[in-house]
């Protein structure tokens, strides 16, 4: 019988999933009218917990999970909502390092159902997209869950985003550059000032921009919501000490401790700028009343974990696997690989999403790569043609191999690679979800398989 059950809740579940998905035909909506008037027909959830909200071209998700590994460390519970996810839905919506019960997935999904339906019918409203009722379900849960923080990245932008209907105490910015340029604006400052639309009055911003401009606008919005700045790189320092396959030792001066020393598990010089972020986030919120311990937020630190960013699944051959979907985040990764790697020949999987600057990010990689194995991801609407990724490695003279799907892409790699080679995986959140599934259950963290 029990096993009759938990497979009729799987079933259960894959089909709330499914209707969740289905909503994406309504596409992406920018505009907070329409998720308040859901969230309000299920009792206003999120105004019943305290949030720091982050957005930003790069860094954003990273530096939402060091917030929320160092706010749990110091004995809040703490709910956080990310996006998009790797392999499972329930990735996005996280209590105490806990995924989201499927059965919590089905019970939500029902209840808000029908809210749904009758603002589908009626004329002065639409039908919610998908992150507005995603957001009202991790919203929902969160309160029912009585977090004391909820720790939010933005979806896309930020003063249009649906998570913005939270009041936050703290704002982060980690950076900006071009992106969704047809909907948040056509210069790197357009797209800033719709990120800025996160910053709330009286609250604090923490920004990680190396862009003077940017910075400026920021200033000018703090200065006009009364919101207090502060700038990593300035305001907050850091120095990198050390660095290994197992993470990065740094030191920081914050806004209220110094640390001599602190230890971040994730790879990479643009972790350490997401770190600095973060710890500047929690400290920020002395300014509210509220204290983080120092040895808080070492821990938190240590304990984090982001997977898909510069994560090694397997050791020989080494197979690195990395979300960077973008040139700047391509970039990060080009030098984190050539500066923290130690390896003969490195062999790239690659798949990008046909909306991406793909000679920008294939120019980088191919200044590391020795052969590419190109594959498109299994979100087929959004994978670019393999043969279009192949016209721009061939630009840069670099042998290539094109495989149908993803994992046998990976596979085939792994096969092409002698044992001190390197593998990396990389160019998409989607590629990368399904290449995790070699290595790793969905729904599960814990390694459970070796290709």
């Amino acid at each position: 019988m029990a096993d009759d059950r938990s497979q009729s809740m799987e079933s259960r579940y894959r089909e709330a999933v499914d209707w969740l998905f289905h909503i994406q035909r309504f596409g992406s909506k920018l505009g907070l009218k329409y998720v308040s008037h859901l969230l309000g027909l299920i009792g206003n959830p999120h105004e019943r917990f305290r949030s720091i909200h982050l957005t930003g071209t790069n860094g954003k998700g990273s530096t939402t999970a060091m917030v929320a590994s160092i706010l749990g460390s110091a004995g809040f519970r703490v709910g956080m909502y990310t996006s998009p996810h790797l392999s499972s839905f329930t990735e996005r919506i996280i209590v105490d390092g806990r995924q989201i019960p499927i059965e919590d997935v089905v019970r939500i999904v029902s209840e808000i159902r029908p809210f749904v339906d009758e603002m589908d019918r009626d004329p002065s409203l639409r039908h919610p997209t998908f992150f507005e009722v995603t957001t009202a379900v991790a919203f929902k849960y969160f309160s029912e869950q009585k977090v004391d923080f909820a720790v939010l990245e933005v979806g896309m932008g930020g003063g249009l985003d649906a998570t913005n209907v939270v009041q936050s105490l703290v704002s982060v910015i980690t950076n900006v550059s071009l992106e969704h340029t047809e909907v948040l604006g056509k210069t790197v400052l357009a797209i800033a000032k719709e990120k800025a639309g996160i910053i709330k009055p009286g609250g604090v911003l923490i920004t990680a921009t190396a862009d003077d401009e940017v910075y400026a606008l920021f200033r000018e919005v703090c200065l006009r919501t009364g919101s207090r700045i502060f700038r990593v790189g300035t305001d907050i320092a850091f120095r990198k000490l050390s660095s290994g396959l197992e993470g990065q030792r740094f030191k920081l001066d914050g806004l209220v401790h110094r640390f001599d020393e602190l230890f971040v598990p994730l790879l990479g010089d643009h972790q350490l700028l997401n770190a600095a972020a973060a710890v500047g986030a929690v400290e920020a919120l002395v300014y509210h009343g509220i204290t983080i311990p120092k040895e808080s937020i070492r821990q938190g630190l240590e304990r984090v974990r982001w997977p898909g960013r510069l994560e090694i699944v397997q050791r020989h051959p080494l197979v690195v696997l990395d979300c960077a979907k973008d040139p700047e985040a391509t970039r990060a990764v080009k030098e984190a690989v050539l500066r923290e790697f130690r390896y003969g020949r490195l062999i790239a999987v690659v798949s990008i999403s046909s909306d991406k600057d793909i000679p920008a990010m294939i120019e980088q990689l191919a200044q590391a790569a020795d052969l590419f194995v190109i594959t498109a991801h299994g979100v087929m609407d959004r994978a670019a043609n393999p043969a279009r990724i192949a016209e721009e490695v061939e630009k840069h003279s670099k042998p290539y191999e094109m495989v149908k799907d993803a994992k046998g892409a990976v596979r085939r790699a792994i096969e092409l690679a002698g044992e001190n080679d390197m593998v990396l995986v990389v160019g998409s959140v989607f590629l990368v979800g399904e290449a995790r599934e070699l290595w790793f259950e969905p729904s599960n963290q814990e390694l459970v398989l070796q290709v």
